[in-house]
């Protein structure tokens, strides 16, 4: 069999690529799945916000889990509502300045295609970090 005829490995879809850089705590590289002009909105504890930019964007990932003292991606999954990627995502974290112990936070996204097919909107609903439970 030549090099020609070994079939090529499948190729990682970009929600695939997406969890698999936040698993790995690389928010830096999230900016070669963004549109050049990405926007993302999030509704956070403390009320709705704007990003533009992937600049902006990945700056904010990187805010709120390069950050960390400890990080842990939990748990993740994927859908699709029509054109749209569905990613959620649980994480642990500790922040001396949160205070003692380990504190969770969950996000969910609508994420839709630009012209590239990279990321162009993304519409988020942050659960804030929380003190975790037992459970958590």
């Amino acid at each position: 069999m030549s090099p020609a005829d070994v079939p090529s490995a499948p190729r990682a879809s970009l929600a695939d690529v997406f969890l698999g850089r936040m698993a790995a705590g690389h928010f830096d590289e999230l900016a070669e799945l963004f549109e050049a002009d990405v926007c993302l909105h999030a509704l956070l504890p403390d009320g709705l916000h704007e990003w533009r930019g992937v600049g902006n964007v990945v700056e904010v990932f990187v805010g709120w889990f390069r950050r960390v003292d400890e990080y842990q991606l939990l748990e993740a999954g994927i859908g699709h509502v029509g054109p749209r990627l569905q990613l959620q995502w649980r994480a642990r974290v500790r922040r001396a300045d949160f205070g003692d112990g380990d504190f969770v936070v969950e996000q969910h996204v609508y994420a839709g295609p630009g012209r590239s097919g990279r990321i162009q909107a993304m519409s988020m609903l942050c659960s804030g970090f929380a003190r975790a439970r037992r459970e958590d």
